[in-house]
């Protein structure tokens, strides 16, 4: 089994077997957003406690595979395990989430900036960084993904519009905090 199918899995055991068998079966079949609506329909249904690290982890998936805007408030009325959480998903929270503009590093010209992920650990945020367009709302699709410094100030990493998973891990995984907790 690759890396891949295990987080898929892995997200799909939160259900019941019966359930997540339906999930996996989408995965296997192509069709990861009919999965992922059940994912998040069923642990909506079910009233099934999710970690922070869960929810941030298939709030990447629904970005990844384009679902992200319709299942986001579904995936925010999950109920919270109540445990401690390395990062929290900050979609939906109008006092964390406003847009940023005016960021010095010239691939961020002229793009906003949308709060998205946080580290409770050390501060550091994962931005989507999109167009703004002429509909007045920003574009669908992130141009960008950054990790901010834990002051919000500048653009800590960079990463190209396909790598949302690729910067996860790293706002999850590459810590400062994490690293002299040790």
């Amino acid at each position: 089994m690759d890396e891949n199918t295990a987080l898929w899995h892995r997200i799909a055991d939160l259900l019941p077997a019966d359930a997540a068998e339906g999930v996996k079966d989408c995965w296997r079949i192509g069709e990861q957003e009919s999965g992922l609506g059940l994912l998040v329909e069923g642990l909506l249904a079910r009233q099934i406690p999710v970690s922070g690290t869960d929810r941030a982890q298939i709030s990447v998936l629904t970005e990844e595979w384009g679902e992200r805007e319709k299942l986001a408030p579904g995936l925010l009325r999950c109920p919270g395990d109540g445990g401690p959480a390395p990062v929290r998903l900050l979609d939906g929270e109008r006092d964390e989430a406003e847009v940023l503009t005016g960021w010095r590093e010239p691939e961020l010209t002229g793009l906003v900036l949308v709060p998205w992920i946080g580290c409770t650990r050390c501060g550091r945020t994962l931005l989507r960084a999109h167009r703004w367009e002429d509909w007045d709302d920003f574009s669908y699709l992130a141009e960008h993904y950054v990790i901010s410094t834990p002051d919000g100030g500048r653009a800590e990493r960079i990463l190209p519009q396909d790598a949302a998973q690729e910067a996860y891990a790293e706002l999850l995984d590459r810590c400062p905090a994490q690293d002299t907790a040790r």
